[in-house]
C-alpha cells in the first residue's frame, strides 16, 4: 500500500494544492491581527480554514506561544500570549481526503526583535536551501536533505555565536527535517525516507531551532523557538511548493501590521 500510495496523481496533487492556498491564506490573515490567547487564534484558524476553501483541519494543530514551542508537539494551545515573544503555528486544512502541513513562526506584537530575526533568517535561508533539492533530478533522499539541512543550521548557529560542539544538534534541532504527505499527516509511516525522492511524492520541509533557557546558549537566544514548515512536491527539475500563499520573509510578515 505504501508503494501505490507514495506517488501522487495529477488529481491528487490538485486538492493539495488547493488545501494549501487556502491553508496558507488564513494563516496569513491570522499574522494580520493581534493575538492575546493561543484558543483564540486556535478558534480562527479552525473558522478561516474552512472559509478558504478547505473541507476541515487537517491535523490538532500545533498554536504555541513563547516558550511553550519547545515543546515539539505542544497541542494545549490554552496559554497566553506575550508582547515581545514569538508564536509557533503548526496548522493545515485538509480538502477532499488530502492534507497541507504548514508552520510559521511570527512575533506576536508584529516586530522581530533582532536575535529573533537573526535566528528567523538563518533558519529561512537554510529551509529555502533544501526545498530547491527537492526535485528528481538531484537524486536526493529525504535522510539526505536532513543531512544537508543540519549542516547549514549548524554553520549559521556557529555565526550567530553557538557552541554547536557534542550533542548541541540533537538538543536544537531534535526531529526529521521532513516527512512524506498526502492522505494524512504523516503519509505512508513505513515509507523509508532513505528512497530517492521522485516525481510525485509529496513531503515536508520544516527546519527549526529551540533554544532551551540554560547557560549553554547565547543568552538573547533563550527560550526562542522557531519552525518553517511548507508542504511540496516533488517535480523532475524543481519543487512545487503548495503553501506559498503563507508569507514567510521578514518584511512580508512585518508588513502585515502596517
Amino acid at each position: 500500500m505504501h508503494e501505490l500510495r507514495v506517488i501522487k496523481s495529477p488529481a491528487e496533487i490538485a486538492n493539495m494544492r488547493h488545501a494549501g492556498k487556502a491553508s496558507g491564506r488564513a494563516i496569513t490573515n491570522a499574522m494580520r491581527r493581534q493575538w492575546t490567547r493561543e484558543k483564540d487564534l486556535n478558534a480562527f484558524l479552525d473558522y478561516d480554514f474552512k472559509t478558504q476553501g478547505c473541507d476541515t483541519t487537517a491535523y490538532v494543530p500545533v498554536i504555541a506561544g513563547g516558550r511553550n514551542a519547545l515543546s515539539i508537539h505542544y497541542v494545549r494551545n490554552d496559554d497566553v500570549l506575550q508582547t515581545g515573544q514569538v508564536v509557533l503555528v503548526d496548522a493545515g486544512g485538509e480538502y477532499g481526503g488530502y492534507i497541507t502541513d504548514i508552520t510559521r513562526t511570527w512575533p506576536i506584537d508584529g516586530k522581530f526583535s533582532p536575535a529573533q530575526k537573526d535566528l528567523y533568517e538563518m533558519i529561512l535561508r537554510v529551509q529555502r536551501s533544501s526545498i530547491s533539492l527537492c526535485r528528481q533530478s538531484a537524486n536526493m533522499t529525504l535522510d539526505k536533505i536532513h543531512s544537508v539541512t543540519e549542516t547549514g543550521l549548524k554553520d549559521g548557529l556557529r555565526t550567530l555565536g553557538f557552541d554547536v560542539s557534542g550533542d548541541a544538534m540533537e538538543v536544537l534541532f531534535p526531529h526529521h527535517v521532513g516527512h512524506y504527505i498526502g492522505l494524512d499527516v504523516h503519509d505512508c509511516p513505513g515509507y523509508s525516507r532513505g528512497v530517492s525522492l521522485k516525481k510525485g511524492h509529496c513531503v515536508t520541509v520544516e527546519p527549526g531551532i529551540y533554544v532551551p533557557n540554560d547557560e549553554r546558549w547565547p543568552e538573547h537566544f533563550r527560550g526562542l523557538g522557531i519552525r518553517i514548515e511548507d508542504s511540496v512536491c516533488v517535480e523532475e527539475d524543481g519543487p512545487l511548493v503548495f503553501t506559498t500563499e503563507a508569507v514567510k520573509e521578514v518584511v512580508d510578515i512585518e508588513a502585515l501590521r502596517k
